[in-house]
């Protein structure tokens, strides 16, 4: 586990080490939770449930897309009043992690995450989804003409007053002969954040600024409002990054957005600006920006 620098103390707040600290115990206790065999695994070729059933997780199998790709989806149906996580889950969530190397004919995946909901627990920022989340997964084959199969594992948390760790294992065929689209994962599509330019975001900029045990990054940009009061997320193009809670600030038609990376090295690093990910969510609609320049 990454030691974090206390010498830092006068330029990084008691909020910021709390959720740092915080955030590095959470994923240790999910890992040690996984590995003990804290909690039991579940299996399914069609649908999957955990105890209790409080998530159920069934394989979409879903078409072949004009491009040659496989469109699937995970459907996660929970029990009410729980919850699980969007891929960037808050301070207060669980990342989920995928494992696909059991799978056939698979070359590469590319996640379509629906518009997630922003919550808080225990003062702690959450996005995520409650009740049923499809999640459109689309794979790119190594032989376009070929059969695929999915042979997968997922390791997520779900929520209500306590956190629980899951790993879930599933299969599935994605035959060639599918050709239809699903009109459940065609409705989950059009559930995504808006691109860019659609929702009008424009003169997106990044500062990037060294600090003792990582990078600040503040982003700026055009974007007409997207309702109520807005939460934007900045992404790191590496998971192993912690990415800080992201202050967001308008002035008219002006977003400007800042949050502090620390890797594990605990020192400042190399950062492309065009992999730098940015989701601004709003009472409306959410917003997808993919990278900045200087």
């Amino acid at each position: 586990m990454p030691q974090l620098q206390f010498s830092r103390l006068n330029v990084i707040s008691h909020r910021v080490i709390h959720a740092y600290v915080a955030h590095m115990i959470k994923r240790a206790l999910l890992i040690c939770g996984l590995l003990f065999g804290l909690l039991p695994s579940a299996h399914a070729e069609t649908s999957v449930a955990v105890p209790d059933r409080v998530l159920a997780l069934s394989v979409l199998q879903g078409y072949r897309t004009q491009n040659g790709t496989h469109m699937a989806a995970l459907r996660l149906q929970l029990k009410p009043g729980w919850k699980t996580y969007w891929r960037a889950p808050g301070e207060g969530g669980i990342p989920p992690q995928f494992d696909w190397s059991g799978s056939q004919n698979i070359k590469s995946v590319q996640f379509h995450w629906p518009s997630p909901k922003v919550g808080y627990a225990n003062g702690l920022r959450t996005i995520g989804y409650t009740d049923e989340v499809i999640i459109p997964v689309e794979f790119s084959l190594r032989r376009k003409s070929g059969p695929a199969s999915l042979n997968g594992r997922v390791d997520l948390g779900v929520c209500k007053e306590i956190c629980v760790p899951l790993s879930l294992e599933f299969t599935a065929a994605l035959p060639k002969g599918r050709i239809k689209p699903d009109p459940m994962i065609r409705a989950a599509l059009k559930t995504l954040p808006l691109p860019a330019a659609k929702a009008g975001a424009k003169n997106v900029t990044c500062a990037i600024e060294p600090i003792s045990d990582g990078l600040r990054v503040t982003a700026t940009f055009t974007l007409p409002s997207t309702g109520g009061k807005e939460v934007t997320v900045i992404e790191a193009p590496d998971q192993s990054i912690w990415v800080s809670e992201a202050t967001t600030k308008r002035v008219g038609n002006t977003l400007t957005v800042t949050s502090e990376m620390v890797p594990p090295s605990n020192a400042p690093f190399l950062l492309e600006r065009s992999k730098i990910r940015i989701t601004v969510i709003g009472a409306r609609y959410a917003v997808d920006i993919m990278g900045c320049t200087g």
